[in-house]
């Protein structure tokens, strides 16, 4: 029942109440973006989707000319990078919590048991992110998000995003750049060569 219908519910009602209240925060960041880094506000992105479907991701911009630019750092060290991703809740490629939605090339190099962490709709905060996000390794990863799926309820959501606040508080909730990103899909190729 939670998982079906609940689940999507309550990803509306939080999605729009965010979006609302946090309007004045996203127009002024969208502005500084303009201003600080003379560039364009939003950054879009295929990523893979709940059964491998794909979609487009909505971030503010955080990098220049592939650098990482100041207010593109602090963006990301405090999250607010990731305000736009709200719209993607709301029309339903994503959910506040589960797996965290990630480029193609990992989907297409997952064996059938790591697709499994498709079975939902990703989201905002997974379980992966609240237990070591970039400390631990691609296969550490996808377990966290496999046991996610297979045990997702109300309280497991209550939970990991309570902790999530945590971890952003701590700054220890920021994304991955190219390098390790090129690293674990080398990783997950490497696994389909054995």
């Amino acid at each position: 029942m939670y998982k079906k219908y609940i689940k999507r519910i309550v990803d509306i009602f939080i999605s729009l109440i965010v979006l609302i209240a946090l309007s004045p925060v996203y127009f002024g960041i969208a502005v500084l973006i303009k201003i600080l880094d003379k560039d364009s506000t939003i950054y879009k992105q295929i990523r893979t989707g709940k059964n491998g479907t794909q979609f487009i991701i909505f971030k503010f911009k955080t990098m220049k000319d592939g650098t990482v630019t100041k207010l593109g750092k602090w963006l990301r060290i405090t999250s607010l990078d990731e305000i736009p991703q709200f719209y993607n809740v709301l029309k339903g490629d994503m959910s506040i919590v589960g797996p965290r939605p990630w480029i193609p090339e990992y989907y297409n190099n997952f064996n059938e048991q790591q697709k499994k962490r498709t079975k939902v709709r990703p989201g905002l905060v997974g379980l992966a992110q609240v237990n070591g996000r970039n400390k631990i390794n691609i296969f550490e990863k996808i377990n966290y998000d496999i046991e996610y799926v297979n045990n997702v309820c109300f309280l497991l959501d209550i939970k990991i995003a309570l902790k999530s606040f945590f971890v952003v508080a701590k700054k220890d909730y920021i994304g991955g750049d190219n390098y390790y990103i090129k690293k674990e899909i080398e990783l997950l190729k490497k696994q389909n060569n054995y």
